[in-house]
C-alpha cells in the first residue's frame, strides 16, 4: 500500500510538472507571437483578423484562409505581401486556431465558412474573392456552396475537395480521442522536441524545402498550444465526413473558380481534388504546377498570385 501511494504521488507530481511546462511553453509562444490584428465578435465567437494591402473601397477585397495546423502568419509570410499592391486583403485565424476561439460542438467546415463570411461582412467585404489553402480550401468551397451571393470568385490552393481513402493520421486519431485529448495533448505541448517540429515542416513542404525564415515567422509554438492542438485534431478527424456531405453540391458553384495545385503534392492528391473540381464545376480553371508540393503559396508565390488575378478578371473586378 505504501509503495502504491508513493507511486500515485510521483505520478501526480509528474503530471503537475507536465501541465506546468505546457503552460510555460504556451505563454512563451504567445509572448513571442502576439495577435497581429483586430478582434471581431461573430455570434459570440472571437475572430482574429488582419487587414493588409489597399484601403477599403480602393481595390477588390480578398479573403485568405489558412490550412490545417495553421494561423494568420502562414498567409502573411509571402502570399499576402505579394498581393498587397492590388487588393484589400483580409486574413482570418480559422475558429479554434491562432487567436480565434473555437465554435463549440464541432468546428465544421460549413460553420467555419459561415463565421468567416460574417466576419468579412463586418469588415465591409460583401463579395470578396475567397482563397483557401489545403483544409482552408474545403472551408472556401463550403463558403461558395452555402453563401453563393457573398463572394465574387473562388481560389483553391492545394485544396481538399473530395473524399479520400487513406486512414486518418495516427497523431490525429490519438489527439482527437477523449483520452488522447486529455493526456497526449499536454505531453506534446510540454515536450515535443524542436527537431520534430522542423522535420514536420519539411514533410509539409516536400519536395521543396521549407523557405528560410518561415518557421521563425510562422510561430510553431502557437500550433502546439493545447487548445489549438485539440481544435485542429477535431477538425481533421471530422473532415472526411464533412467533405462527403458537401461535395455533391459543388456543381451549384457558379462564381469563377481558379484551382491551383502542385503535381508533386503527396498530402492532397491533385488527381483526386483538383481534377475532380474541373470535372464537376463548370467555372473551374485548373493550373497544375509541375514538381511543386503542398505549399505553392510559398514556393510558387507568383503562380498563386497570377491565379488570384485571373479570378479577379473573370469576376469583372479588374
Amino acid at each position: 500500500m505504501a509503495i502504491s501511494a508513493s507511486l500515485l504521488v510521483l505520478a501526480a507530481l509528474a503530471w503537475g510538472g507536465t501541465l506546468w511546462k505546457a503552460s510555460v511553453n504556451e505563454a512563451r509562444a504567445e509572448a513571442a507571437y502576439p495577435p497581429q490584428g483586430r478582434f471581431l465578435q461573430v455570434g459570440g465567437h472571437q475572430v482574429h483578423a488582419v487587414e493588409m494591402g489597399q484601403p477599403q473601397g480602393s481595390a477588390p477585397d480578398l479573403v485568405l484562409i489558412h490550412g490545417s495546423s495553421g494561423n494568420i502568419r502562414d498567409m502573411t509570410f509571402r502570399l499576402a505581401p505579394a498581393l498587397a499592391d492590388d487588393y484589400r486583403i483580409l486574413i482570418f485565424d480559422r475558429p479554434g486556431l491562432g487567436y480565434s476561439s473555437p465554435l463549440g460542438g464541432g468546428d465544421s467546415i460549413r460553420r467555419q465558412a459561415e463565421v468567416l463570411q460574417q466576419a468579412a461582412g463586418q469588415m465591409g467585404a460583401e463579395k470578396p474573392i475567397v482563397l483557401g489553402q489545403s483544409y482552408g480550401g474545403a472551408v472556401a468551397l463550403a463558403w461558395a456552396v452555402d453563401h453563393p451571393g457573398s463572394l465574387s470568385a473562388l481560389v483553391t490552393v492545394s485544396g481538399v475537395a473530395y473524399p479520400w481513402t487513406t486512414p486518418l493520421d495516427p497523431l490525429y486519431r490519438v489527439t482527437s480521442s477523449r483520452a488522447g485529448s486529455a493526456l497526449a495533448v499536454p505531453l506534446l505541448t510540454a515536450f515535443v522536441p524542436r527537431a520534430k517540429v522542423e522535420s514536420s515542416l519539411q514533410d509539409v513542404f516536400a519536395p521543396q524545402p521549407a523557405p528560410e525564415g518561415y518557421a521563425a515567422h510562422f510561430g510553431t509554438g502557437l500550433t502546439l498550444r493545447r487548445s489549438s492542438m485539440r481544435a485542429n485534431a477535431r477538425q481533421r478527424a471530422n473532415l472526411l465526413e464533412e467533405v462527403i456531405a458537401l461535395s455533391p453540391r459543388y456543381p451549384e458553384i457558379r462564381v469563377p473558380l481558379e484551382v491551383i495545385h502542385g503535381s508533386a503534392d503527396d498530402l492532397v492528391s491533385p488527381e483526386l481534388h483538383a481534377e475532380g473540381l474541373a470535372r464537376n464545376i463548370e467555372t473551374a480553371n485548373v493550373t497544375l504546377l509541375e514538381g511543386i508540393g503542398h505549399m505553392p503559396h510559398h514556393v510558387a508565390t507568383d503562380d498563386v498570385a497570377a491565379a488570384v488575378r485571373r479570378a479577379a478578371v473573370r469576376a469583372n473586378l479588374r
